[in-house]
């Protein structure tokens, strides 16, 4: 009986090639919109776009974890050793034969290898912005090559948690793990365009309160723990291990198995050793993330109302407080509604946009001179 390889290196030219035609969009939509414009301007709408479309990927991949297409083609980076599920239609209709449901169906395979196709041109994106950008530098430009380096270094090792998701067989650990890899090159890719933008018009970052800059910085770790709590649910399955609120079976402490469900290194639905994880595991990972919920909302409405008050992050304000409305409406949606897959893609893609605001506030902002009195410092953030 032939197995096929988990790692078939056969058609990496081909995808490789389909990144560049992917990429070529919005490498051609940029130099349009922008035909006379300096590099540096070029480079800045490049990175914008880039986030753009990094931010439409992870809400893909969560389209595509979601509709349990992540192992529709069950090897790397092809799919049976083809570079599109057209080549691999005998294996796909044998699997598909087999089990009309399972995780191997001609739609799914479709599903994943566009994901693989625009995450390899996601890659090329990345790759032209660092040469770009260390061009520019070779040629005096004030700008830093370091942050488009280390978002190239990023996106490699983002590919690689790709195709160990696949080949470790949807392994929790490496899912949210891979989930979290995406959002932190959405992190790195707004905080190139906040310094792009200040380079382009010579805008100092606006000066807040020690406080102020705390409690933002708070937040931002307050919700990068809440992400990984929240893809930990969703890549067990946990949502609706709670199918009521706020009370959980009835109860507002129920039964839980927290050393299960917080076991980190085991194969889906299994406990490490082997075993079928149990319902009250499921229940602690769904619980912790909607307790956890509760402190991370008010930590952002505080947030929200100190940074309202700094004129210069009043925009971020609003971005904030209704972002934190919309993962609290969403999160309890899910709940309510059974799971529906417009939802929980739409739960993903407000963390997401949460953390792009929480960075693009955090990339704006500086602490103010400690020498400098509160009195002057609370005159100095209404102004600004």
């Amino acid at each position: 009986m032939n197995v096929q390889p988990l790692y078939d290196l056969s058609p990496v030219l081909h995808i490789m090639l389909m990144g560049v035609v992917v990429a070529l969009g919005p490498l051609s939509w940029m130099w349009l919109r922008n035909p006379r414009a300096v590099p540096a301007r070029r480079l800045q709408a490049l990175t914008l776009a880039v986030l753009f479309l990094t931010f439409d990927l992870v809400l893909f991949g969560t389209f595509t974890r979601l509709t349990d297409s992540g192992l529709g083609c069950p090897d790397w980076p092809g799919c049976y050793g083809n570079a599109s599920p057209s080549g691999a239609q005998v294996q796909i209709d044998k699997a598909q034969a087999e089990m009309p449901t399972g995780p191997v169906t001609h739609g799914k395979a479709w599903v994943e290898m566009i994901h693989r196709y625009l995450a390899t041109g996601v890659g090329v994106l990345i790759l032209t912005l660092a040469a770009g950008t260390w061009v520019l530098r070779r040629r005096g430009a004030a700008v830093s090559p370091w942050w488009p380096t280390a978002t190239l270094a990023w996106v490699c090792l983002q590919g690689a948690f790709g195709a160990w998701t696949v080949t470790m067989k949807l392994f929790p650990a490496m899912v949210t793990l891979h989930l979290l890899a995406g959002l932190v090159l959405l992190a790195l890719l707004c905080r190139q365009a906040v310094a792009y933008i200040h380079a382009q018009h010579g805008r100092a970052r606006a000066a807040i309160a020690p406080a102020t800059r705390g409690w933002l910085i708070a937040a931002l770790a307050l919700v990068w723990l809440q992400v990984a709590l929240g893809g930990w649910v969703s890549t067990n399955y946990a949502v609706l291990a709670c199918s009521d609120f706020p009370a959980c079976h009835g109860s507002w402490w129920p039964a839980m198995d927290f050393r299960q469900g917080f076991e980190l290194w085991r194969d889906l639905g299994k406990t490490g050793g082997g075993e079928h994880i149990g319902f009250e595991a499921l229940t602690a990972i769904h619980y912790v993330h909607r307790l956890f919920a509760y402190l991370v909302f008010a930590v952002v409405a505080l947030l929200t109302w100190r940074l309202y008050q700094v004129g210069a992050l009043r925009s971020q304000a609003r971005w904030i407080g209704v972002l934190g409305l919309w993962q609290l409406a969403t999160g309890i949606s899910n709940v309510l509604l059974g799971w529906p897959l417009l939802v929980a893609v739409a739960h993903t893609g407000g963390a997401a946009a949460l953390i792009v605001v929480l960075t693009w506030a955090l990339a704006e902002s500086r602490s103010a001179v400690s020498a400098v009195s509160a009195t002057s410092i609370d005159a100095l953030e209404r102004s600004t």
